[in-house]
């Protein structure tokens, strides 16, 4: 009888293995038309690589700009005298050596606090990780301009 029961577990797993897979695939799907139909898409690039910047809210505001209808029509990307930080573009945050991200730290530290925000937007807009190392040292910044 027991024999029976860790079949039954095994098949289970299995099934639960390709229900993962198969939602996996149709997110990547989607992930990828979307992409496609933006035009956000360079040759080259992994489609697969989340910008983590485009998961947090960067603090500034009472209500997220993420959340909000006019922070979707800001589509004009800003730059900041950091030009030379595009060629990141797809990197993720954790994947930044400690010199990459000092350039990270040498734009953020030549800037005034209340243009930290829109530095971070215009990162996101880029598609632009900031490194990790460097958004508690942003998100510190943000903070204290709100308080």
């Amino acid at each position: 009888m027991s024999m029976a029961y860790l079949i039954y577990a095994l098949l289970g797993l299995a099934a639960l293995g390709g229900f993962a897979a198969l939602v996996y695939r149709m997110q990547d799907y989607r992930y990828r038309r979307q992409l496609e139909q933006h035009g956000e898409e360079k040759a080259g690039e992994d489609p697969t690589v989340v910008n983590p910047a485009d998961i947090e809210c960067c603090g500034q505001h009472e209500v997220c700009e993420k959340d909000s209808l006019l922070a979707a029509l800001s589509k004009e990307i800003e730059y900041y005298n950091d030009e030379e930080l595009d060629r990141f573009r797809g990197k993720g945050g954790e994947d930044y050596t400690s010199e990459e991200a000092d350039e990270f730290r040498d734009v953020l530290y030549t800037m005034r606090s209340d243009e930290v925000a829109g530095w971070v937007r215009s990162l996101q807009l880029r598609m632009i990780a900031l490194p990790n190392e460097v958004k508690d040292e942003v998100f510190l910044i943000v903070g204290e301009r709100r308080s």
